[in-house]
């Protein structure tokens, strides 16, 4: 984490609305604070104001404040930023101080917030506070509510947050370019009580969703439904950092979605309960268990389990092609394609070229292809025995006994007792399976400005 000092010096960069900030507030902005990894970060404990219970973002941070006359104040940079999607892979994006999606904002109920937005891109832009009760001068809607934050202009909102709940941020400025771009954040308001609703473990991410094409940096931002990259919080799995949690941890996870598409988000191993949505808490006689919730576009949902069962659960959207990277959306399907005769006449055009998918996509990670610059496998990612064949939006759950209150590290694969794996069936004996050592990271994915052989066991990766 880097701060910004005297992030603008010039008697004109900013433009602060003086009816909300006096002129010895505007002359000092709070430091840009800014996140230069993409691992999640610990959660922030509250340094100051009301006590509450942070949360953790998934492969992203919480922004820091500082308090001014009883009012937290916080800094965010709408600006270009670059983006690792996952190892072997960045991403030209638009974002704020540093990263895409921006930073989590945690208040709490009661408090009075002042936001100074400054903006860093090539065009005006604006941040509506989606789901707060506020001032409708505060909303956030360019021409309607606001003149637009011209590039080089800092304006400030501010507004008390009413109500407890799980929000977001995002431009209603150009939002076709800007959110295909990535500009959006997390917002948490929470309950004046921090006993209301508590929990042992809380998470918080956005699903995304681009369109890059393999071998360049930048979204292509009129796509409307073919987007090639799903991801959780910007990243694409085995880039996406697990959820560590405690055995029998009362467990949060809030997923709010700013994609073009809804996902059904698949829990494995527990049930849940829908115990939030963006509008507020749902009422405790409305629940029912679930192990599938679908977020529709521009909602949010808290879902809250115990952790009961230990291992490594999988966690992701139920939407197959969701659970890809870099798809080709014309590709035609090849299953029971005899290509033996077409082969031999592309190898003499194409030396070397080989039959794929013929038996299905699994079979392609069996050989060596090379990858375009700057893409990822469509299948990758993996686990103790072998290639896991999924990326996209996909993490774990690791639930691990002994684990002490805040430890977030992650504690490696599940250690399953004996007798508790599915196994093969042999007339006259049973063959235990083994976990197999996975390849070095750097093997797993091309390396940003470089083509690299897709590797063949024990994985299971394919290329495109």
């Amino acid at each position: 984490m880097v701060s910004r000092r005297n992030f603008f010096t010039g008697a004109g960069a900013l433009a602060v609305s003086t009816a909300l900030v006096s002129r010895a507030g505007a002359a000092s902005l709070p430091e840009a604070v800014i996140m230069d990894k993409a691992s999640t970060q610990p959660p922030l404990t509250p340094p100051n104001g009301r006590p509450y219970n942070p949360v953790v973002t998934l492969n992203g941070w919480t922004l820091p404040w500082r308090m001014k006359d009883g009012v937290k104040e916080f800094h965010l940079v709408a600006e270009p930023v670059v983006r690792e999607i996952a190892p072997g892979m960045k991403a030209n994006l638009w974002g704020y101080n540093g990263q895409s999606p921006g930073p989590t904002i945690e208040v709490v109920e009661g408090d009075r917030v002042r936001i100074f937005v400054t903006n860093k891109l090539p065009e005006h832009t604006s941040v509506h506070w989606h789901g707060q009760r506020l001032p409708n001068g505060m909303d956030g809607v360019t021409g309607l509510t606001q003149p637009g934050i011209d590039p080089g202009k800092t304006f400030v909102y501010e507004f008390v947050a009413k109500r407890p709940g799980t929000f977001m941020y995002h431009p209603h400025a150009d939002e076709m370019t800007q959110m295909a771009m990535g500009m959006m954040g997390f917002w948490i308001t929470h309950p004046k009580d921090h006993n209301f609703m508590r929990v042992d473990r809380d998470f918080c991410f956005l699903l995304n969703a681009y369109d890059i094409d393999p071998g360049s940096y930048t979204p292509k931002v009129n796509t409307m439904l073919d987007f090639n990259l799903w991801t959780f919080n910007s990243r694409a799995f085995p880039g996406i950092d697990p959820m560590v949690i405690a055995h029998n941890d009362k467990v949060r996870i809030r997923v709010g979605n700013l994609t073009m598409t809804n996902h059904p988000i698949h829990m494995h191993g527990h049930e849940f309960t829908v115990t939030g949505t963006d509008g507020g808490w749902t009422p405790p006689a409305s629940r029912w268990p679930e192990v599938t919730t679908d977020i529709a576009v521009g909602q949010m949902r808290a879902i809250e389990f115990v952790a009961s069962e230990p291992g490594d659960w999988a966690f992701h959207c139920h939407k197959s092609h969701h659970t890809m990277n870099a798809m080709g959306h014309d590709v035609p399907t090849l299953i029971g394609v005899d290509q033996r005769e077409v082969l031999g006449k592309i190898n003499k055009l194409v030396p070397g070229y080989m039959v794929m998918g013929d038996k299905g996509m699994a079979d392609m990670g069996e050989m060596e292809m090379p990858l375009p610059d700057n893409t990822l496998p469509m299948m990758t990612g993996y686990g103790p025995f072998g290639g896991i064949g999924m990326g996209g939006m996909f993490t774990m759950m690791k639930v691990r006994k002994g684990l002490a209150r805040g430890d977030y590290k992650d504690p490696g694969w599940y250690k399953h007792p004996p007798g508790s794996v599915a196994y093969e069936w042999k007339e006259g004996g049973i063959a235990r399976p083994e976990p197999v050592r996975a390849p070095d990271a750097d093997k797993m994915a091309a390396k940003p400005g470089e083509k690299v052989l897709q590797v063949t066991k024990p994985g299971k990766n394919h290329a495109h």
